[in-house]
């Protein structure tokens, strides 16, 4: 009699999540031992960060030199439009980086008393499916295995 193979939740290349075990590249966890599972996004990507506040500090240096050197009091009502637009240029950068770049979707939980990050991905779909064969694991940890329920022999027919 050959031992059972382990039920396969999800398997694709570097990601493997099974009835008792979730690895992601080389790292490999015991099922039973990953609790508090949640999920959260990271941080945003740094360049776009960056880009919005050297944007923002740009804008707060020209109107401080502006204040200072009087030229607010010479603008016109196109120069006031024209520079109320240029205001509102940090917020379409954070908006375009967010959209080019979006920040990782996170799966966290504790492993034997350490809240440690599982796994890590920009991509939506994948990040559920991982997610989603992650707490089906632990439900079977949690419910006893993946066997048959007792009250299955009843209803199964008999041939």
């Amino acid at each position: 009699m050959t031992p059972a193979s382990p039920i396969l939740l999800y398997a694709r290349p570097g990601i493997v999540v099974t009835a008792d075990r979730f690895t992601v590249g080389s790292t490999t966890w015991q099922v039973a031992d990953i609790t508090h599972l949640h999920t959260s996004r990271g941080p945003h990507d740094r360049l776009a960060v960056r880009a919005v506040a050297a944007t923002a500090v740009v804008i707060a240096g020209v109107g401080v030199v502006l204040g200072f050197a009087g030229g607010l009091e010479r603008l016109t009502a196109r120069a006031y439009l024209a520079l109320g637009a240029v205001v509102l240029l940090p917020l379409l950068l954070a908006a375009v980086g967010d959209r080019w770049r979006p920040p990782p979707y996170e799966l966290w939980g504790w492993y034997r008393g350490v809240e440690v990050l599982l796994f890590s991905s920009d991509d939506e779909r994948q990040f559920g499916q991982v997610s989603r064969a992650v707490r089906r694991a632990r439900e079977g940890v949690r419910y006893g295995g993946w066997g048959d329920p007792p009250a299955a022999d009843l209803w199964r027919p008999g041939r």
